[in-house]
């Protein structure tokens, strides 16, 4: 036994540095390797034990139970997954992340507002109306989660994101809103995001929830493929998504779903993509197809400035145009399309780790007055935005945000309308 309590005491140390692994462990390598050495360990637990029968009948020190107890909590042990700030569900190589934020604005408007919108809608501008409003508001705090479950042909992987801006009955947006429900696998995405015609890369940040006119703007459900090589750069997309006109509404009863084709390519300065759409409208008289076009790109001026800028061409579709007249049913159902030019142009510049700003324009200009054909048409001639931003960052995960908007709205029967607002926003990220 003298000789055994060297080898028993290099056990029992080797015990502990298995037990503290599990949270540790990242992979399932990891506890593999550690079920392994269990294994092992016991192995040579039972040979000491038949050795040691005559001198010490029975084993007194528990540590076959101790062995038993790290193999149960090495299969319910949380440990970090494949996603940056996930952790991976216990059992399960399904790594989940959970995210949000909390945050509120403070919006005054020192003209009229546009009275559609808590935060800015140019397209419906009034020039006339209480001016000094000031609006806060909570109601763009949003949750979700991410998950990825490893493959033998790559990751699948889910989101699903809801906020409260969501129109009700009453005209309150304070509601829950479903943003993204997807599924993606070896290049398909299923289910609702960001219209693939949209150019997210070059949209400039802004404070304002809305964010600068003349970009398209809209969230679809989608069956959606993507292929591309990384080492390249380059990205091929095409995908069918939802026809109707969230925006208007007024056309749902298309046949044919909305049409995308895209392709993106990165290089060491910045990046360009090329865009183009095909839609379909639909009354009781007639059936018309509209088609759009898109350009964007940034340029990395340094690696605290970069210029980004996006133009858009789109007939009769107001929700792929941000600020679009959209299309006009007469009173025998024939369709109208307006074919419509956005532009949007930012610089964003970062000067510190806390502290970056943002200057950005947008334009949306209209060709067809719609008015003559339904007279609740916008019938904007040009509508123009300007924003110019700074978002500090005290601590981590906290923002503060101070926004100037300036706007200006020019319709077809000669009315103009200004926009002047402040917007202060506060954010706390998880």
């Amino acid at each position: 036994m003298k000789l055994l309590q060297p080898t028993l005491i290099s056990l029992a140390a080797s015990l502990l540095v298995a037990g503290a692994a599990p949270a540790l462990a990242q992979t399932k390598a990891d506890f593999d390797a550690m079920r392994e050495e269990i294994r092992q360990l016991r192995e040579e637990l039972n040979a000491m034990k038949k050795s040691a029968a005559a001198a010490k009948p029975t084993d007194a020190s528990g540590w076959g139970e101790r062995i038993e107890q790290l193999e149960l909590k090495s299969k319910d042990a949380v440990v970090l997954g494949d996603i940056g700030g996930g952790f991976r569900l216990p059992g399960s190589e399904t790594s989940v992340k959970l995210y949000g934020y909390a945050e509120v604005h403070a919006i005054h408007d020192i003209k009229a507002w546009s009275g559609s919108d808590n935060f800015t809608d140019l397209t419906f501008q009034g020039s006339t109306g209480p001016k000094g409003r000031t609006k806060l508001t909570a109601e763009t705090s949003r949750f979700g989660f991410e998950t990825s479950t490893p493959t033998s042909v790559g990751s699948f992987n889910t989101k699903v994101e809801a906020d409260f801006y969501s129109y009700g009955a009453d005209g309150n947006r304070n509601r829950l809103r479903l943003r993204h429900a997807y599924g993606e696998y070896a290049g398909f995405l299923v289910g609702q995001t960001w219209s693939t015609f949209m150019d997210l890369d070059d949209l400039p940040e802004t404070v304002d929830f809305n964010g600068p006119i003349g970009a398209p703007f809209s969230r679809r459900a989608m069956i959606r493929y993507s292929y591309g090589d990384a080492k390249a750069g380059y990205k091929f997309t095409v995908a069918l998504e939802d026809p109707q006109d969230q925006f208007y509404g007024i056309s749902a009863n298309e046949r044919l779903p909305q049409i995308v084709v895209r392709y993106d390519q990165g290089f060491d300065w910045g990046a360009i993509n090329l865009r183009g759409l095909a839609h379909e409208k639909r009354s009781d008289a007639q059936t018309k197809r509209g088609y759009g076009f898109g350009v964007g790109g940034s340029y990395k001026l340094t690696d605290k400035d970069l210029f980004m800028a996006q133009y858009t061409r789109v007939d009769g579709d107001a929700d792929q145009l941000y600020g679009s007249n959209g299309y006009a049913f007469d009173g025998a159902g024939a369709i109208t399309f307006d074919k419509n030019q956005g532009l949007v142009v930012g610089y964003a510049k970062t000067f510190t780790d806390q502290l970056r700003g943002t200057v950005a324009f947008g334009m949306n200009k209209g060709k067809v007055d719609l008015t003559v054909i339904d007279a609740t048409n916008p019938g904007n001639r040009r509508l123009q935005q300007f924003h110019v931003n700074l978002i500090y960052s005290p601590i981590k995960n906290v923002e503060l945000g101070g926004e100037l908007v300036l706007g200006e709205r020019k319709t077809f029967a000669g009315d103009t309308a200004k926009m002047q607002r402040v917007d202060l926003m506060g954010r706390y990220s998880f």
